[in-house]
């Protein structure tokens, strides 16, 4: 898979989280449950400050690698975390080096299929901050910028 290697700045998000490992077979049930709360509840409507209309699926707090547990964060980013709306939290993206993947297509699809060759890939993950951003909410054929942490 093609990638280029950026330098982002830190990036302050809100939003809803759960705590899964890939290995779960209720894993999908968790991210997409998230999902679905995040819109179906207004959760997206009610973060304000947002510094753009793109979802973001934030992975942090890893207990080691891509086998172990992880925070998955439905979330997007803001300018200020003043006034989080009730049951959500504020997370920090870290400034840092990622490797960025474009992938586009069906979303449910194309993602899941990137997920499943990026663990086979010979990339050196820091394993501490990866996230997608949806840069539309075209189901069909989207546009997502997938950025994994490295060393």
């Amino acid at each position: 898979m093609k990638y280029e290697v950026v330098e982002l700045s830190e990036k302050t998000v809100v939003g809803i989280t759960e705590r899964t490992k890939n290995d779960d077979e209720k894993m999908p049930e968790v991210i997409g449950g998230l999902w679905q709360r995040f819109y179906a509840e207004g959760i997206y409507q009610s973060i304000e400050s947002k510094k753009n209309s793109y979802s973001l699926g934030l992975y942090s707090n890893y207990e080691s690698d891509a086998n172990g547990e992880y925070d998955i964060t439905v979330c997007c980013e803001v300018d200020k975390s003043e006034n989080p709306p009730p049951g959500t939290e504020v997370k920090t993206i870290p400034a840092g080096k990622y490797a960025k993947f474009v992938v586009k297509g069906p979303m449910q699809t194309v993602v899941y299929e990137f997920w499943q060759k990026l663990w086979s890939m010979d990339l050196d993950r820091k394993c501490s901050y990866d996230f997608e951003e949806y840069l539309s909410d075209d189901m069909e054929n989207g546009e997502i910028h997938i950025y994994i942490a490295i060393h």
